[in-house]
This record gives C-alpha cells, sequence and structure tokens, in this order.
C-alpha cells in the first residue's frame, strides 16, 4: 500500500509493516534531546519521584543554550545543575557551543529515517534530514528518558511543493514568512508538514533547516524533507558514514498516490523577499511594503538566521559597508562551529567592520534571555523566527522578521528594505 514519509517512519518506530493516519500508536525513540532550561532541572524531580533512571544514555543529547553564557546568578545555577546531572548521567553533552537545533545535526546525532523527540517547540528542524523530529513538554520528557517510548497519533500529510527556483535575494526565511502568512499559524493543524519541489531540493541543509523548524510557526508537529544527496553530503562532514545512502534511505520517500491531508503548490521563482510585522510571523507581506519603516536594532541570530550559510548571506549585503547611524548589529552566531568557520572565511571580520557587535553562541534574545532584550522604544528588524509580543524585551518594543539578506540591507538603510535594492 502506499504511504506518506510520515507513516514510514512511524511504522517503523512502532514495529508495524504500515499505519493508519488517526492510529493512536506507541513508539520506540531513537533520540531525545534536551538543553539547559527544560532539561535536568524540570524532568530530574520526576525520574527520582518515578524511581527510574534513563532508558538509554547514550539516545540522549543534551545542550546548554538558554543560560548560557551564565552571567546571572540564576543562570550560573543551572548551568552548574545542567553540568552535574551530564556527568553523573553520561549522556552526550555539549556545553555552550550553540543552539540545540544547529548543534544537535551538526554533532552528527540525527539520521535519517529516525524518531526524535525534543523538549523545545522548534525540535522540527531534525525533520531537514529525514528524521520524524518534535518537540514535547518535560513531563512526557521524563517519560520518553524513563522508558524510551512515546505514544504518538499517526499524523497526516500537508505536502507543501515549491515548485521553480528561488530568485536572488530570496531566502527559505522568506518562503517560511510567506507560509506563514498564507496558511496561517494553524495551517499545519499539528500534522506532519513535508516540503518538496525543485526549489527545496536546490537548498543547502541549512537553508532546510530554516524550513523545518519554521514547521512550527505553521502550527506543524513536524517538518520534513527527503533525504539526498545534500543531506549525504552535510552528514558526511560530520563524521558520519554514509556509505550505501541510496539504497538504506531509498524508502524514506512519500509515495505517488500516497493520501494526503492537503497539497499546496508555490511558484518559488515568484516570490519576493517578505517581511512580518510585529506581533505574529502571520503578519507576513513583501519586503517593498514595509520600506520606510525606521529600525534601530538589526538582529542576527537565532536557529534560523544566524547560521553559516545565514552569516554569510548578512556579510554578502554589508560588505563594503557601515550601518546606518542610529542602527546596532548584533549577531548570535547559532554555533561555535559555524562562528568558527565564519571567522575562518572572513565573513565574521565583514559583520564587525560593518559595526556588528559579536554575542554568545546562544538562543539569547530571541528566547528573552540576556542582557540585550529589547527596551520599549526599540524598533528591530530580526532574522528570528517569532516575533510575539514581548519575546525579546519589552513588551513596547516592535519586531519584524525578515531573512538575514533583508536584516543586513535594513541595517545599512536605517529602513525595512528589499535586499534586491542594494544588491542591483
Amino acid at each position: 500500500m502506499t504511504a506518506t514519509l510520515a507513516q514510514k517512519i512511524m511504522a517503523r518506530a512502532c514495529g508495524r509493516e504500515s499505519v493508519t493516519v488517526g492510529d493512536v500508536v506507541t513508539a520506540q525513540v531513537d533520540l531525545a534531546m534536551i538543553h539547559d532550561s527544560g532539561g535536568p532541572r524540570r524532568v530530574e524531580p520526576i525520574l527520582k519521584e518515578l524511581g527510574v533512571g534513563l532508558f538509554d544514555p547514550a539516545k540522549v543529547v543534551l545542550i546548554s543554550d538558554h543560560f548560557v553564557p551564565g552571567d546571572t546568578d540564576e543562570g550560573a545555577r543551572i548551568l552548574d545543575l545542567t553540568r552535574a546531572w551530564a556527568r553523573e548521567k553520561g549522556v552526550r553533552f555539549h556545553d555552550g557551543v550553540g543552539i540545540c537545533h544547529v548543534v544537535l545535526p551538526e554533532s552528527g546525532a540525527l539520521r535519517p529515517g529516525m524518531l526524535a523527540v525534543g523538549g523545545d517547540s522548534h525540535s522540527p528542524t531534525g525533520g531537514a534530514f529525514g528524521a520524524y523530529m518534535f518537540g514535547i513538554g518535560a513531563t512526557e520528557m521524563a517519560g520518553v528518558l524513563a522508558t524510551g517510548e512515546i505514544w504518538v497519533r499517526v499524523p497526516g500529510t500537508i505536502l507543501i511543493e515549491w515548485r521553480g527556483r528561488l530568485s536572488p535575494g530570496v531566502m527559505a526565511k522568506d518562503m517560511m514568512l510567506a507560509l506563514c502568512g498564507r496558511l496561517g499559524m494553524d495551517g499545519g493543524k499539528y500534522q506532519a508538514v513535508e516540503y518538496t519541489g525543485e526549489a527545496i531540493a536546490a537548498l543547502s541543509m541549512q537553508e532546510r533547516m530554516t524550513m523545518a523548524n519554521m514547521a512550527a510557526e505553521l502550527g506543524g508537529q513536524t517538518g520534513l524533507i527527503a533525504p539526498d544527496a545534500e543531506t549525504a553530503r552535510f552528514l558526511h562532514g560530520t563524521g558520519a558514514d554514509v556509505t550505501g545512502w541510496q539504497q538504506d534511505w531509498a524508502w524514506l520517500r512519500t509515495d505517488p498516490g500516497a493520501t494526503l491531508q492537503e497539497h499546496h503548490v508555490f511558484d518559488a521563482a515568484a516570490l519576493p523577499p517578505q517581511v512580518a510585522a510585529p506581533h505574529s510571523p502571520a503578519n507576513a507581506m513583501p519586503a517593498a511594503e514595509a520600506e520606510g519603516t525606521a529600525v534601530n536594532v538589526a538582529y542576527i541570530g537565532a536557529c534560523t538566521g544566524a547560521k553559516y550559510d545565514d552569516l554569510a548571506a548578512a556579510a554578502s549585503i554589508l560588505k563594503g559597508r557601515k550601518a546606518a547611524p542610529g542602527v546596532e548589529i548584533l549577531v548570535a552566531p547559532s554555533s561555535k562551529r559555524d562562528q568558527d568557520r565564519a571567522a575562518e572565511h572572513g565573513t565574521l571580520g565583514v559583520l564587525e567592520e560593518a559595526g556588528a557587535r559579536l554575542l554568545p553562541n546562544a538562543c539569547g534574545i530571541c528566547a528573552g534571555y540576556g542582557a540585550h532584550r529589547l527596551g520599549a522604544d526599540v524598533t528591530c528588524i530580526s532574522s528570528t523566527a517569532r516575533n510575539f509580543k514581548g519575546r525579546m524585551g519589552d513588551p513596547e518594543s516592535k519586531v519584524w522578521l525578515g531573512s538575514p539578506l533583508t536584516v543586513a540591507a535594513s541595517a545599512v538603510t536605517g529602513r525595512i528594505t528589499d535586499p534586491r535594492e542594494v544588491t542591483t
């Protein structure tokens, strides 16, 4: 029988030949990811009350990224607790080297076909690698850590097909903002959102990570992209053995004729750069429609906006230019690995010469942490995934979302700017 990619991964995880949309199944978890904010300090009291340990420490990855760099008393205490728990339990631990959704795949922990869970809403990022990964809360995570199992209602698939190729000046972030605007933040209906088409196949893995990540903003349970040669190339770079990937991953496809909940088709070539007005990603519009809106801060950060590809995109605009008077550029690279790569290739130098201030490799103000939270009188253009009221600072601050190209172009002009204006 025909099946979707989501159904195939679910069937494998629960040991069945096939599953039907709507079935409630008990699935074996291949990987559980937790971080300092929602991890040990939340789950350990539950595990202690139950009197149980971890089902398999080798299948648990812990990453500190929210309270990094620990520059408050509370943050320092939580990081100390996190480190002590990692030593005690013997789990894989990445301490202060970047945001969990970027560090996890670059560490080589993810594989196509996995069923994985994360203690964070943007855990669907793992779907860029053909893994079914989704976010869960601390109580459910404690159950996973204790048993290695989770019950799941088999999702339907919403297939989003992007035909054609993106035009210069347009990135994955623009695609996702456009989808949030057109389908709404409940457009994913807590189902599996699968991306396909020529434009998706042409994206780098880091751009695909942005697509999968922001399935959360669409209201999907996960975002999926079938693995291919680009997936293999990226994983090989992490040290993974991907010999025979064509045969091993051949089953990881949605079959022609498989039943879909919805099928949307978009023209990538016709898509202009997008921005989203405060206070929702669904307030999306072409960047040109918001031109003239003055900005005080240009923030290049977060798991959707400060990976190496994002930093390089911003640098392509900022090279030889300076921030407009009164505009502060803040750059928080998504991982230490990407920051080091940017430094090696001269990308970081370009950003700093333009006036950028370098911040820690952490969630930072995207999640409302750290010393650089926005003040009441600030208008920010940001490469983050969310611009909810008060999320990045004072509730009176105003956050616009855009791609790293749009953020950089706006930093140069001092107003929201279609990046094509400064590249032509």
